[in-house]
């Protein structure tokens, strides 16, 4: 329900004080709004409360320091008005939830999130009339799954935006600082000219495609996505697992890249890597012998895995990422959580390695990558190698796993990899379009065809998601007309960041109970912080994890959102937090600046 329709409803609940809401105390009000409510819970029906809404909406605006008072006695009556006719054991239930709440706040006004609580609360019920479908009768794994990066911090976010707008002067900053999540162009960072250029182009081809508005390397990669759609349109679909010419770019690229050889028929695009990773977890998600199925995760690791898993019920195999070591991956580690999960019956099916790092912004060594490689031979996992940060590596060097995979040799090379790419992260920053693919390694013909009937169903990804996947993986190069913008644009966006990425982790280091690796690679630094003795202590009594408060705290009091470590996973009595180094290089110095100075006063005050 919308709080503009609780709030024409709510004066149902206090008919009785039209025309002399400016002659009572607060405590005078709320009496009269309990009798009210008391009265429709008892059997009011809908006309009642639109005959009488208007009246007292008008009263109570003249006195509106007890409005949320009157909305939350109201809140009991709206529920049964919206009822024909009000069970007798509905309406107790109402009004007496409502009627205690105002019995227990005394002298004190709910606020309005109270408000949309107890609404939240008695709206849930399955047996309210109306809703065929309630919380308690959907799937029960959406409601377990938890997504952080867009998690509670970021609604908060949200809302403080909105109080910013509509009461400036009111908050000691002027701005929310989203360093939450990976979206490059929410924060400045400028597109790519010959990226959007041919987008442009095969979206408008009457218009560009014969004009010299645009160089000829554009028209003529236009030109050639739009000869492999249906009608030479973008606007067609296209094949369920992508259009042919685009995936054997795709195939291309990755051939040149690792030197081995790609077959078009094994790329699948898809609306960016998060679809194609769900796709394969659901693939695997069968129980075999009464055991279910489980799928190996760094902690910390990006939440899409832990959401879609929840999501899937399949089971969650955990293991922590080598914090002391730049965030490597530890053998001994992964054996340790193989031989957890088998004894609480569960039969690992897959690993998932993220490399470069979310959200610790590591790079793994070809030694690394090796052992990994050799673990999954050894315990016949397939090996899920999400790989979209690849371009984004500021220290050492980005090693493929099909790179690594095919030079290894057989008995190695014959285990099942799928990596995953995608059109936004990178220098291209193109979040939105939803552009990915994956490369499908060592795949059972006959589960390749299941995979493909599955994907089918979903028709296909949007083709312009494909046109932008096409552009990164199928780049101008030398000698073409649009070759050197290209260059420069792309070096600025990655010096830029290797730049950022440095001066974060220095800055994060000099703080009081801080370490920070170095920022590798990827988009985010995932410092670890000491949060005194005193600050776990009123976390916990809020029911809250230590690091979420603590960034709860840095939002409300800096307006620079970040996301809580517990949100990615850490290891037991540590605690972390998640930041982007996508701000702007000013904004980002200003965000340090209000970071150092919340947390010398945080220091002081919880010592």
């Amino acid at each position: 329900m919308s709080s503009r329709f609780v709030t024409s409803l709510a004066g149902a609940a206090g008919s009785g004080l039209r025309g002399h809401s400016s002659q009572h105390t607060p405590a005078q009000l709320t009496a009269k709004v309990t009798t009210a409510a008391r009265v429709v819970a008892a059997g009011a029906t809908k006309g009642i409360a639109a005959a009488t809404s208007g009246r007292t909406i008008a009263a109570a605006r003249q006195n509106p320091a007890p409005t949320d008072r009157i909305r939350l006695a109201a809140s009991a009556a709206i529920v049964v008005s919206l009822t024909t006719p009000a069970s007798g054991r509905l309406s107790q239930l109402v009004s007496a939830r409502a009627l205690s709440r105002l019995g227990r706040l005394g002298t004190v006004y709910p606020t309005s999130t109270d408000v949309k609580q107890q609404q939240r609360e008695l709206y849930t019920s399955p047996k309210m009339a109306g809703h065929v479908v309630s919380v308690e009768t959907i799937n029960k794994n959406l409601r377990i799954m938890e997504y952080a990066v867009r998690g509670p911090i970021v609604i908060r976010a949200g809302e403080i935006e909105r109080q910013l707008k509509e009461k400036p002067g009111e908050l000691p900053f002027k701005q929310v600082i989203r360093s939450n999540i990976g979206d490059c162009h929410a924060t400045g960072q400028k597109p790519i000219t010959y990226i959007r250029q041919v987008l442009a182009t095969v979206i408008l081809p009457d218009q560009f495609l014969d004009s010299d508005v645009f160089p000829t390397d554009v028209r003529a990669h236009a030109k050639q996505i739009l000869d492999s759609c249906g009608g030479h349109s973008v606007g067609a679909y296209s094949d369920s697992a992508g259009v042919m010419t685009i995936k054997q770019h795709v195939a291309d690229y990755i051939s040149k890249r690792d030197g081995v050889d790609t077959r078009p028929e094994n790329v699948v695009l898809q609306g960016g890597a998060s679809e194609a990773i769900r796709s394969i977890l659901s693939m695997l998600n069968e129980t075999i012998d009464g055991r279910k199925p489980g799928v190996m995760i760094p902690i910390p690791q990006y939440p899409l895995y832990t959401a879609t898993l929840a999501e899937y019920n399949m089971g969650q195999i955990p293991y922590y990422l080598d914090e002391e070591n730049n965030w490597a991956l530890n053998i001994d580690e992964l054996e340790r959580s193989l031989q957890e999960a088998k004894k609480n019956d569960l039969n690992p099916r897959a690993i998932v390695i993220i490399n470069p790092g979310n959200p610790t912004g590591a790079v793994l060594s070809e030694d690394n990558v090796k052992d990994i490689i050799r673990f999954a031979h050894k315990h016949k996992l397939m090996l899920l190698a999400d790989e979209v940060y690849q371009h984004n590596v500021y220290i050492g060097k980005f090693h493929s796993f099909r790179k690594v995979h095919h030079e290894l040799g057989s008995p190695y090379n014959k285990i099942e990899l799928v990596s995953f790419m995608s059109c936004s992260k990178g220098f291209m920053g193109e979040c939105g379009l939803r552009g990915g693919y994956m490369e499908l390694v060592n795949f059972d013909p006959e589960v390749k065809a299941v995979l493909l009937k599955s994907i089918s169903a979903k028709l296909c990804s949007t083709v312009i998601g494909q046109a932008a996947m096409d552009c990164v993986v199928k780049p101008p190069v030398e000698g073409q007309p649009s070759y050197g913008k290209f260059i420069e644009e792309k070096n600025a966006v990655l010096e830029q960041l290797r730049i950022k990425a440095k001066m974060v982790a220095d800055t994060f280091n000099t703080f009081e109970g801080f370490k920070c690796n170095p920022v590798a690679g990827a988009m985010y630094a995932f410092p670890r912080l000491t949060i005194p003795l005193k600050a776990v202590e009123k976390a916990k009594s809020l029911n809250q994890h230590p690091d979420f408060f603590y960034v709860k705290q840095l939002l409300e009091e800096t307006g620079v959102c970040v996301v809580p470590g517990s949100g990615f996973g850490q290891r037991p009595g540590t605690y972390h937090f998640r930041t982007t180094i996508l701000p702007p290089t000013e904004q980002l110095k200003d965000m340090l600046n209000l970071f150092k100075d919340f947390h010398e006063k945080f220091m002081r005050q919880y010592k």
